[in-house]
């Protein structure tokens, strides 16, 4: 099957990007290194071309109650401008998804509510969203991702940059908000959110406009010392800010209290797909939980890599490990045996053959000051 580019992809390719297959789009997995990449995000800014992520547009009246009766998140109050991190769940409680919910309002004063989804899960959320769009023939619903691209900045200088290409009042926005506006005449959604453990932004434009809003970025901070960044920094990263990835942390398979998502979940006088399951397993929880690791030595768990506990037992595997480059240790996301998981328990790695000690740690790994 023939790959898709994003309207960044020549960008990418003219300017020396590593470009690799990423959920069947053409993405760049870094320009310089992936620590130099990831440094510059800790350190100053780093710009993220993420228009391979699901972009959907729900309009109309109800469109409120189909994403509360679809959301783990109670959506029915949210006010225009914010923004909620929440999952899609199947009716026996695993993720299909997790996905931002934005409440916006169009230049003329529409509503409308925008779901950001991951770019691999994006044709299982249309088939698994169609039967529900049925019941609704009221909502106008647009599958606005190739019309579009979306670029993130993140990192300690990315407040400063945006402040520079944008009116105080879009730029002032408060973490989780979004707003409808322009960026040098050219239409943007501008939200404060990110996936690395930074603070940043993240814009939405017309595909047409991706290149000049991208390089305006970088001319933007270019004192700053701002970096093009590609997925191998942004995986680092936010496995650093201990945030799940969907295929590792999350599938079909996991329900969010396995995952430590509890708190994207609103069971309370709330009925909604899966609710019923995740109601039970609330109160009944399944017998593995998500927890963080360090490692000791400087050998990285690798994703499968087998836990074992004093008597040799396999008592869990790790889910997403790396070096980071921050901390200059060895870390890693896991999923063990409850009554094993908690903060300070140790634990051995089988890395390839070798043992490495583990300590049980509390997530996430990195937090910024001022956070």
């Amino acid at each position: 099957m023939e790959l898709q580019s994003t309207p960044l992809s020549a960008w990418h390719i003219a300017n020396q990007g590593r470009m690799v297959d990423f959920a069947g789009y053409q993405m760049p997995v870094q320009y310089s290194s992936i620590v130099q990449e990831h440094t510059a995000t800790r350190t100053t800014a780093g710009l993220f071309d993420i228009s391979h992520m699901g972009r959907l547009r729900f309009e109309g009246n109800r469109a409120h109650e189909l994403l509360d009766h679809l959301l783990t998140r109670r959506v029915t109050d949210m006010q225009p401008g914010q923004v909620r991190y929440s999952l899609m769940c199947n009716e026996e409680g695993g993720v299909l998804d997790d996905v931002l919910i934005s409440n916006l309002e169009s230049p003329s004063g529409r509503p409308y509510f925008l779901l950001v989804v991951n770019a691999s899960n994006r044709p299982k959320i249309l088939k698994w969203l169609a039967p529900h769009l049925a019941d609704y023939p009221d909502i106008a619903f647009t599958d606005v991702t190739d019309a579009t691209a979306m670029i993130s900045i993140q990192g300690p200088s990315s407040l400063s940059i945006i402040q520079r290409l944008f009116e105080p009042s879009s730029a002032n926005l408060r973490y989780y908000h979004s707003v409808v506006t322009d960026q040098m005449s050219k239409p943007c959604v501008l939200s404060r959110t990110g996936y690395t453990g930074e603070d940043g932004f993240e814009l939405i434009v017309r595909a047409e406009d991706a290149e000049r809003v991208w390089e305006n970025l970088l001319l933007a901070g270019r004192e700053a010392q701002i970096q093009p960044v590609g997925l191998g920094a942004r995986d680092t990263l936010r496995l650093e800010a201990g945030m799940p990835l969907y295929g590792h942390e999350l599938a079909e398979d996991i329900d969010p209290f396995t995952a430590g998502l509890g708190f994207a979940v609103n069971l309370k006088d709330r009925s909604f797909v899966g609710s019923q399951s995740l109601q039970a397993i609330k109160s009944n929880p399944r017998e593995t939980s998500r927890v963080g690791l360090r490692l000791t030595g400087r050998r990285a768990a690798r994703e499968g890599a087998k836990l074992l506990d004093r008597d040799n037992r396999v008592v869990g595997s790790v889910s997403s490990g790396s070096f980071s480059p921050t901390l200059q240790i060895p870390i890693a996301m896991a999923f063990v045996r409850r009554e094993l998981a908690a903060v300070g328990n140790t634990l051995d790695v089988d890395i390839r053959g070798s043992r490495s000690n583990a300590e049980i740690v509390k997530l996430p790994f990195y937090q910024r000051e001022n956070a």
